[in-house]
């Protein structure tokens, strides 16, 4: 039975920066933020036999949270969602910070490192409103901020339209109930951890809906200097899961990714081997390029790089510039 922190539902414990002997674990507010942020901390407590305490959660509301009139991509992408929360751990006012992976720039502040990964949650998309994207209706209104979603459905279905869609998990699916689209995509790993039932809803295979980067996976990060830190965290760090994120990352960085390119990727590990698929398009998606790289899991980074810089080549410099 792993111990469960005293938590009420939707209960905070800190929203301040108050000193704490306990370990304190910064994070954004949402309903999906906060739940992850628990995760960490159950499985931190069930792997610490000399943690006498749960962690507190320190709330800390980003640049991205308080951005809702206009795309991400509009207002400077990536970064949008972990800034104030880096501050906050360079500040000491909290020990570890807890990230929705794919929101992590690929380069991180100097003096912040990531310390773990948990085990990867099912990283597809979800389709809400048809059984698959051929099945949306013709001229179908598809609700998303998403330029890597977006991009892969106009590619299929040139004859859909692409409305903005912003909003935590629960506000989106409210607003496909009260008819701002009739379509709309998300991500099977945040809907999993908020509990709610997609018996309903498509799932998707990569295959028609290549995830985001690092989709579905959990990342720790602490100050580099924390000994004491990164040791706990070492003790729930998921190898497979930070391997596979790491290609897929390493894959981001060669392409110097942003909100601005859609670029999707998957990597999967299978007794030590990684399978890498990956793909950059065009926003309208009318152009698609792909890359599939195999090998040793032990040389997730190295092929990452490898896809990208393929990806780079063959997509040409303009590309990612327009």
């Amino acid at each position: 039975m792993v111990p469960q922190p005293g938590w009420d539902d939707g209960e905070v414990i800190r929203d301040d920066v108050e000193d704490s002997d306990r370990l304190t674990i910064g994070t954004r507010g949402s309903p999906l933020a906060l739940a992850q942020a628990k995760e960490v901390a159950m499985t931190l407590v069930a792997a610490s036999a000399g943690m006498l305490a749960p962690p507190d959660l320190l709330v800390i509301k980003t640049t991205g949270d308080n951005i809702q009139d206009r795309p991400l991509a509009d207002a400077g992408g990536k970064g949008l969602f972990t800034k104030e929360i880096d501050e906050a751990l360079l500040g000491q006012y909290a020990d570890i910070a807890v990230h929705s992976m794919k929101d992590l720039p690929t380069e991180l502040p100097e003096g912040i490192v990531i310390g773990a990964v948990l085990p990867r949650e099912d990283p597809r998309d979800v389709l809400i409103g048809a059984e698959s994207i051929s099945a949306l209706a013709k001229c179908a209104r598809l609700g998303t901020s998403s330029l890597r979603r977006a991009a892969q459905v106009r590619g299929r279905r040139p004859d859909v339209t692409i409305v903005a869609l912003r909003g935590n998990v629960q506000t989106r699916i409210k607003k496909i109930q009260e008819g701002a689209a009739e379509a709309t995509l998300l991500a099977l790993a945040g809907l999993k951890r908020l509990r709610i039932d997609v018996s309903a809803y498509a799932v998707l295979d990569p295959a028609e809906m290549l995830p985001a980067v690092a989709q579905g996976a959990i990342a720790i990060t602490c100050r580099a200097d924390d000994t004491a830190a990164r040791g706990m965290l070492q003790r729930i760090n998921h190898a497979p899961s930070a391997r596979a994120t790491a290609a897929e990352r390493a894959l981001l960085a060669a392409l110097e990714g942003s909100c601005r390119t859609p670029i999707a990727a998957l990597a999967e590990i299978n007794d030590g081997q990684l399978t890498l698929r990956a793909a950059v398009f065009a926003p309208d998606g009318s152009k698609r390029y792909e890359s599939e790289r195999r090998g040793s899991d032990t040389d997730a980074e190295t092929m990452g790089r490898d896809a990208g810089d393929e990806l780079r080549r063959r997509a040409g410099p303009n590309f990612f510039t327009t």
